[in-house]
């Protein structure tokens, strides 16, 4: 059958999982691009010869959607649509030699740090001059700026370690010089990101040096928002919470992911950390940081967790009030240490504690979201949809929180910049307002 192979050759990229895959994405792009290759990420056209799959495989559920997308470029390389088929990420890197026996068809695969061999095998070079740089795929007015790589925790439910490999920082000098090349191409928030954000500079210092980068980039021109995401709640640095309380660059946010409270489950987890250190850290965060919003991630149905765990966990959603929150189910990953244990919480009943769990977040959202009622809020915008332009305020990360809707009919913002907005109503998850005059 016919192919694509007499064209110049097109490399589409499609990315699955988190933001930290996003950033790899964009960095391969802009190498590819630094090679004058054609190269684009999740295009719509039908016009790519090469497909390089970014993948993810942190949970079942990922996993079977990386699985799935694979075989599907399997179908289109096997009708002849696609030439060359390349799979990269993390589900490469755990289960390369499975992959390899079990869906032949690809190409080749690669682990999450062998972008080098992946350019040699796409016909690029490994440019180091551009480190640092690279071509965002997210609107040009925000950017994920990737801190660290890798993770030291030992978390019995987490397979990261093993896909990522150990901690390690980029210098304070490299993060400022990319979000100095973020600022000059239009970027105005920065959502920082790692595995874990709070051991940052350890590995390279000697010590953390996560206040020192905030305020290192609290410095760079043209950045509006600075987000904090992942901070892991044993050992946090509380010399961050001045700087975030004094910096206007830096959001009054937090992404804190707890994952549970019972000391049972926090002992099963080896998270470190205890039930009553736990609320001191947070009540730490919100009386030194006055207005900070907070959003946590928690984790239902690890083996052991008990109803009695599960009640405990749902009286402190109800007594410390997140303002963001989300639920994973536990999944049973081979190679963690959760793995010798046996999951015992079936899996209708994981669904229904996180079901009850954001039930209770639902309401939760509702009643802050009502407060703010008859306020004005700082928004950036984000996109148009509809009859509405969409954007958030500085309490909100782009995909898992709340959103601001302003009617397009007789208002208009620029999608990028920042407005006023007065709000008018509220529902659990978004508000609505009109635009004001500064």
């Amino acid at each position: 059958m016919k192919t694509k192979s007499l064209k110049q050759n097109k490399i589409n990229i499609i990315t699955l999982g988190c933001s930290k895959n996003l950033v790899d994405s964009e960095v391969l792009l802009s190498q590819l691009k630094g090679n004058d290759m054609e190269a684009t990420h999740e295009s719509e056209k039908d016009d790519a010869n090469i497909i390089v799959i970014n993948t993810c495989g942190f949970i079942d559920n990922a996993k079977q959607e990386s699985i799935d997308t694979i075989l599907q470029y399997v179908d289109e390389k096997e009708a002849g649509r696609i030439d060359k088929l390349y799979v990269t990420g993390c589900l490469s890197h755990r289960y390369k030699d499975e992959l390899e026996n079990e869906i032949p068809q690809v190409d080749a695969y690669f682990g999450t740090l062998e972008l080098p061999n992946l350019l040699k095998t796409l016909g690029a070079d490994y440019k180091h001059e551009l480190i640092g740089e690279r071509l965002t795929t997210t609107p040009q007015h925000f950017a994920y700026l990737k801190i660290s790589e890798g993770c030291n925790r030992p978390c019995s439910f987490c397979a990261i370690p093993l896909m990522r490999g150990k901690h390690v920082s980029k210098s304070i000098e490299q993060v400022v010089t990319e979000a100095q090349n973020l600022a000059k191409n239009g970027t105005k928030e920065l959502m920082l990101i790692a595995q874990d954000s709070t051991y940052y500079g350890i590995d390279l210092y000697g010590e953390r040096k996560l206040k020192e980068l905030l305020e290192a980039l609290s410095e760079v021109e043209g950045i509006e928002w600075i987000r904090l995401h992942y901070a892991y709640p044993s050992q946090f640095p509380s010399e961050i919470l001045p700087v975030m309380a004094s910096k206007q660059t830096i959001c009054k946010y937090l992404d804190m992911p707890v994952q549970h409270i019972s000391d049972n489950v926090l002992k099963k987890m080896r998270r470190g950390i205890t039930k009553r250190k736990t609320y001191e850290v947070l009540n730490e965060i919100k009386e030194k940081v006055q207005g900070i919003s907070l959003r946590t991630t928690l984790l239902v149905g690890h083996p052991g967790e008990t109803e009695e765990d599960f009640e405990e966990l749902k009286q402190f959603v109800k007594d410390f009030q997140f303002d963001r929150l989300g639920v994973f189910t536990y999944s049973h990953e081979e190679n963690t240490h959760a793995h010798s244990f046996e999951d015992d919480v079936p899996e209708h009943i994981k669904k229904t504690r996180a079901a009850e769990i954001m039930a209770i977040q639902e309401e939760i959202s509702l009643e802050k979201n009502k407060l703010k009622v008859g306020t004005t809020l700082k928004v950036l915008f984000d996109r148009k949809e509809g009859e509405y332009f969409i954007g958030r305020t500085e309490a909100d990360s782009p995909e898992v929180d709340n959103e601001v809707l302003v009617e397009a009919k007789n208002q208009y913002v620029k999608i990028g910049d920042f407005a006023n907005v007065l709000i008018t109503s509220a529902e659990s998850f978004d508000l609505m307002g009109t635009v004001v005059n500064p």
